[in-house]
Parts: structure tokens; sequence; C-alpha cells
């Protein structure tokens, strides 16, 4: 489901950019991204490592540091409010309880001295108030519902007691307690095995369903992003280059970088000459070294010298499908097998 004119967006992002402070002076690391989701829309944010996908999650929280780094343009609203604008203290009360997010690493995340139980609870009495008991109780709800065995006595551990998939299935969890109304997921499911991951993503859209939740998804997995999401937004080199529904990305893309990531995928069928799994070549730049005109167009194979490699190109979008590609219409792309 997309937001419509008579279903307006919960969470809506306009011309957001980003810069970070680097010893080439300021870069520009998300550079004019637009999308919305609505209420209980699930989308996905795919793309290399360094394309700005997890900066762009913490934007909007307001979770960039600062300094080095600082939100230059753009707007972020979530149900009618205007997230930039607010005072910290306002934009404390709505983490956690109205927008969640689950971190990379949860090693990183969770604090050492303190039991899971603990650090769940604390969100839990943060946010929805009530007794410590209750809290409590909550924390071992949700540890149980992500799959934690023995949840009422393995809520009495610390994080060096997990193991990192038990970690991030905490992580899950604490994310979870206080039943948010959009929850960043930031690989949410990389440390765990393929059982787990499906246990934790069918528990995604039960909790989706019965909340009306917005889910926001940032992975490399674009197998989950299949099974899961509703719209998939493609960005590289702090750019978004396409969006769509799911089902019509994944089977004729419009930009040879979506084309890439999708025979990047482990499948025995979609080989290089040397019999080898088909890779991107080349390496996504740096902030401070964007090449001119598409930023793909040193690594792509459609090339055109002119067309692709001196104007930049803005979002074209057609019946919902959007790219920035000058040869999207010319080209016949290969999705997924």
């Amino acid at each position: 489901m997309s937001a419509t004119a008579e279903s307006p967006p919960a969470t809506a992002v306009d011309g957001l950019s980003v810069d970070f402070a680097t010893e080439h002076g300021w870069a520009t690391v998300v550079d004019d991204v637009s999308f919305s989701i609505a209420a209980d829309e699930a989308v996905g944010l795919v793309g290399e490592s360094g394309s700005g996908k997890s900066v762009t999650a913490m934007s909007i929280l307001r979770l960039i540091p600062t300094p080095p780094g600082r939100i230059t343009r753009g707007s972020i609203h979530f149900a009618g409010q205007g997230l930039l604008a607010l005072p910290e203290r306002a934009i404390r009360d709505i983490r956690g309880r109205d927008i969640a997010m689950i971190f990379q690493e949860p090693m990183t995340s969770l604090n050492p001295v303190f039991t899971i139980g603990d650090q769940i609870a604390e969100t839990v009495r943060r946010h929805r108030g009530g007794s410590r008991q209750a809290a409590w109780q909550r924390a071992i709800e949700v540890l149980d519902l992500v799959g934690i065995p023995s949840a009422d006595r393995r809520v009495h551990d610390y994080p060096h007691q997990f193991s990192g998939g038990m970690a991030q299935r905490a992580m899950i969890a604490m994310a979870l307690s206080c039943r948010p109304r959009l929850l960043i997921a930031d690989e949410p499911t990389t440390a765990l095995d393929v059982t787990i991951q499906a246990m934790v993503l069918e528990l995604l859209r039960d909790l989706q369903a019965e909340l009306e939740m917005s889910v926001l998804l940032v992975t490399h997995d674009l197998g989950v992003v299949a099974d899961f999401c509703d719209r998939v937004l493609v960005m590289y080199a702090g750019q978004l280059v396409e969006t769509a529904p799911a089902m019509p990305l994944f089977d004729q893309p419009l930009h040879p970088y979506t084309e890439g990531l999708l025979a990047s995928m482990p499948q025995t069928d979609v080989l290089d000459e040397r019999g080898e799994l088909w890779s991107i070549p080349g390496v996504v730049p740096a902030p401070w070294a964007m090449p001119g005109g598409c930023r793909f167009h040193p690594r792509c194979a459609y090339v055109e010298t002119g067309r692709c490699t001196t104007t930049p190109l803005g979002m074209a979008e057609s019946d919902g499908h959007g790219t920035r590609c000058v040869r999207a219409r010319e080209l016949e792309l290969r999705g997924a097998t």
C-alpha cells in the first residue's frame, strides 16, 4: 500500500541533504532524497555500503552527530509533525515510543553494564510509564516474542552472555516493546540464521498488520526485500536512483545499478565468463569525489559519453516507477531470475 491524497503518508522525507565534515571539506553524503511511507507500508532501502542508507535512516530520528554531520536541506514529517523543527526534548519523546530503530550492530548498541531486561524495561517505563514489575514483565514478553528461549531466565543476562544473533533479537525486542508506529530496521536480520530470520520477519508482519505500523527496512539482502517489502528505494552515492513497487522492480528494473544489484544476488545460474558469481565492477565513489553526470556512469556497462557523463539527471517517474537514468526507456534490463 502507498500513500494517496485521501490517505496522507505517515512519514514523508522531502529534499533531504546531509553533509559531513571531512579532511577534504564538507561532503554531501545524502543528496536531495525524497520518499514517503504509508501507515501500514513496508519500504525497503537498498544499496551498497557507502550509499547513504544508514545516514538517511538516522536522519529521520535526528541521530546524525553534530559535529561532524549536519542536515543542510529538506524536511521530515511524521504524523503531521515537522521533526527537524522540534526541540530536542520533544524528539527524545518520539524516539522509542512512536519511532523505534533497530541498529545495525547490537553489541555496540546494548549497554554492557546493564542486563537485557533492565534495558528493555527502562525503555518501557520511559515511554509507557507503569510499575517496574509491569515493565519487567513486558521485557519478558517481547523477548519471548522474538524467540529467545527461556525468556524469563535470560532477561537477567548481560549482553556479553548473548550470542550475536540473540543480541540482535534483543535489540528487535527493545524496538518493539512500546509498539511504535514507525520501525526503522537497519540490517535487522544480518546476524540471524535462516530459521530465526523467517520467524522475525513473520513477527514483524504480524505486528505491522496489528498496529498499522510502517517499516523502513535498510538492508543488503534483496531476498528479504522481495519477501517483506511493498516498495523499494534503491540508493547509490547518496542519491535515490530508482523507486518502485517491489514486484515491478524485481521483474523489470529501469536503472543499470538496480540490474547489477539483482544480478549480484547469489544464484547459480547467474555467473560471469569465469564461472563465478557476478559482481558490479568498481566501487562507490567517495562523497568528495563524485563524478559528473550520472554518478553510476564510471561503473555502467550502458554508459554513453555526453548524455550520461556531463549533465546531472533528476528522478523521472511514470506509473509509480521512478528512475534516475537518461536511457531508462531505451534499455531492456534483466530482472531477478
